[in-house]
């Protein structure tokens, strides 16, 4: 028998079918216009963050505010976890109070999925190495923007996938709305949860419409770890290869940008970039994200 939620939840991007991402992009483009009318107050949401964030964790606030919404901000040391409280009930403790909305990053794959039963809507802000959906719904925003299409187009993502987040939510989102997916890494960081089609990053300049870059991620890595001198020359973007991409084609980068190791310093803001675009892209698609659950349009 299939669960029903009490309140609806964005954890997934295979949650959401193409017809619900094109609509988030509506909305989304109906808040640049200034044509949406704010009905989230006196709507409470929180945000709890149990891991590092400098661009989601701002965009959400920044976004709740914009809506109209009374913000909570829990962070690792506010929160009873670090007493050996449970997410869940930290979580419950927000919903017996009235916040309606939670938005979380926390290490543990999945773990979300264990409060789906909770009377508030849940947006899931990064766990782990497991997904990323707010930051795949503004990667696509970005996309769709630039060449308003995805069929046909060749997205190349480079980075360390073994521990992204941010590739694994992309990598399904972009297959399922009919974009070509081909992946540069180190052999080590090849994860067999993607698919195989793996080339050369002199291949992906060659040939790509989206480049997207990942941040190489120590803190999940085992053990310490420092740069690889020879990555960005190895795997990385440098100037040449920048040269030899299609006039039309896009930078992406998730961030935070490590200049130097995955993409030269001089590209990170040059014509092709769009990686502060992404960033002002990221209020704007999670307003839509926000107005959406609260309405129970998801």
């Amino acid at each position: 028998m299939t669960k029903v939620l009490s309140k609806p939840h964005l954890l997934s991007m295979k949650q959401l079918t193409n017809e619900q991402i094109f609509h988030l992009f509506d909305i989304a483009d109906q808040m640049k216009r200034n044509e949406y009318r704010s009905t989230m107050h006196p709507f409470f949401a929180a945000n709890v963050f149990l891991e590092p964030s400098t661009r989601t964790k701002s965009s959400f606030q920044v976004a709740e505010r914009k809506l109209g919404l009374d913000v909570i901000n829990l962070d690792g040391g506010d929160s009873s976890v670090t007493k050996g409280e449970s997410l869940y009930d930290t979580l419950k403790t927000l919903e017996a109070i009235g916040v309606e909305l939670a938005v979380v990053r926390q290490s543990e794959v999945g773990l979300l999925n264990e409060c789906q039963q909770l009377n508030l809507s849940l947006i899931n802000a990064g766990d782990g190495s497991g997904e990323h959906p707010t930051q795949s719904l503004l990667d696509l925003y970005t996309i769709y923007e630039q060449f308003n299409r995805f069929e046909g187009l060749h997205v190349a993502i480079a980075g360390d996938l073994k521990h992204s987040r941010v590739a694994r939510s992309n990598a399904h989102a972009l297959q399922q709305l009919g974009a070509k997916i081909s992946f540069v890494t180190k052999p080590e960081w090849q994860d067999d949860r993607l698919t195989s089609n793996y080339i050369t990053m002199d291949e992906a300049v060659d040939c790509c419409d989206v480049l997207m870059l990942l941040r190489i991620q120590y803190e999940r890595h085992d053990g310490k770890q420092q740069a690889d001198s020879k990555y960005l020359q190895n795997y990385g973007l440098t100037k040449e290869r920048e040269r030899r991409m299609h006039p039309h084609a896009i930078i992406l980068h998730p961030a935070p940008v490590n200049r130097g190791v995955e993409i030269d310093s001089e590209l990170v803001e040059s014509p092709k970039s769009k990686i502060f675009k992404q960033m002002t892209n990221g209020v704007t698609i999670r307003m839509a994200i926000i107005q959406t659950l609260l309405k129970g349009e998801i």
